[in-house]
């Protein structure tokens, strides 16, 4: 009798423990659902605070290049669309074009025109894609991009990795053809040369030609320090030939497909070499639209704390800041302001951009700010550089174009 109560006791307290843990499992999946609706709705709604103190620090776990590999098809499907409305005192004309926002994403992180649509969701008034060069290149070995954490930087070496003309200009074309007219992406495509390639000149020439028809703008990347000899480009005889050349093609296109072109500048050329290039562009034969001030920089600043810091390639973030700006406010000083400027170089705040333009860019752009902190950062600079136009008496970004050129000297 007590043998087979104690059996019955054991049958009831495993059914017990049975139903405990079944119960246990099921709130784990509930939570787990839970916790994975809330992720992913805070992900695709842009909530800073989860960016910063969840997802980003995760996405920081994975190796740099895989990262952004997952953050553009991430874009491309369209999953990150954070809650922002730009206003009136945000939009300007620019190029002859009017920009909803003047927050650009720089060329680098969309090499191959595959993201345009998603990035514009994301809240970026106009997207920059490339380099792309002539033919398909693999670019440099891997690893090719490191994070230096300890100061928000970035080293890469990419060397102009492209699929080449061919496929970006399908892919833009079909994303082009997809576009609602009210929506339409303000375009920047950025023309690299291959690296092996015999004829440096013809390769530019040939995307000016190749892209005319897609694109808003266009840039001549002769800046990257990646690639072997491509910065020698910048010197005043070489420069005046390829310009020359640029701009002789672009006016055999038809009236419809001739864009405006912009240069962009390395932010290691001396003060000599920025006046010599300044002479070449106002000569009429040379004369572009526009400059990117500026690329990523070989210098090294002693103030960098990473072990990546010695790592080859070009530097960009926030050690980056300062010399893009000052660089900005000599080359608007130079020209006299007459040059429209694109500023690019350690944007992470809304401060950051004003300080671009009051150093005389008319538009920026990030790239950095937008690896280590994701969509949110796009809405927060713009809500922060609305609030510094108006602290200063500014009615719109054009109002404060080249304003404070003279501080940041």
């Amino acid at each position: 009798m007590r043998h087979k109560a104690a059996n019955t006791c054991r049958v009831v307290q495993a059914r017990i423990s049975d139903d405990k843990q079944h119960k246990i499992q099921s709130l784990l999946k509930v939570t787990g659902l839970g916790a994975g609706v809330f992720s992913a709705y805070s992900v695709w709604r842009g909530d800073e605070k989860f960016y910063n103190n969840v997802f980003m620090p995760i996405v920081r776990l994975i190796p740099p290049e895989t990262a952004h590999d997952l953050a553009v098809l991430g874009v491309k499907w369209k999953l990150f669309r954070p809650a922002y409305q730009d206003t009136e005192r945000l939009r300007t004309q620019f190029l002859g074009m009017t920009f909803s926002n003047p927050i650009g994403i720089a060329a680098g992180f969309d090499k191959h025109g595959e993201a345009v649509q998603g990035l514009q969701l994301i809240g970026f008034g106009f997207v920059e894609i490339g380099s792309v060069t002539p033919e398909p290149q693999p670019g440099n070995a891997r690893p090719r991009i490191f994070r230096l954490n300890e100061d928000k930087a970035i080293v890469n070496r990419y060397g102009f990795n492209s699929e080449g003309h061919g496929a970006v200009y399908d892919r833009l074309r079909e994303s082009r053809e997809q576009e609602h007219p009210e929506q339409r992406v303000m375009l920047g495509v950025n023309l690299g040369k291959n690296k092996l390639s015999l004829d440096a000149i013809a390769d530019y020439v040939q995307g000016v030609k190749r892209f005319g028809t897609l694109a808003d703008y266009l840039v001549i990347n002769v800046s990257s320090p990646n690639t072997p000899g491509l910065r020698t480009l910048q010197s005043k005889s070489t420069l005046q030939t390829l310009l020359t050349e640029v701009l002789k093609a672009r006016a055999t296109l038809p009236a419809n497909e001739q864009r405006p072109i912009l240069l962009k500048l390395a932010p290691d050329l001396s003060e000599e070499d920025l006046r010599e290039i300044v002479e070449v562009i106002r000569v009429k034969a040379c004369a572009v639209d526009g400059l990117i001030v500026s690329n990523t920089t070989i210098e090294r600043p002693s103030t960098l704390r990473s072990n990546n810091a010695g790592q080859l390639g070009g530097l960009s973030g926030p050690p980056l800041k300062q010399r893009s700006t000052a660089m900005i406010a000599k080359v608007y000083k130079m020209t006299e302001g007459k040059i429209p400027i694109i500023g690019v170089g350690g944007i992470f705040t809304g401060e950051d951009a004003f300080e671009k333009i009051e150093a005389g860019a008319s538009a920026v752009q990030l790239y950095t700010s937008f690896i280590f902190h994701g969509p949110p950062v796009v809405p927060k600079i713009k809500r922060e550089l609305e609030r510094m136009l108006e602290a200063n008496g500014y009615a719109n970004v054009q109002a404060a174009v080249g304003k404070g050129v003279d501080k940041y000297l």
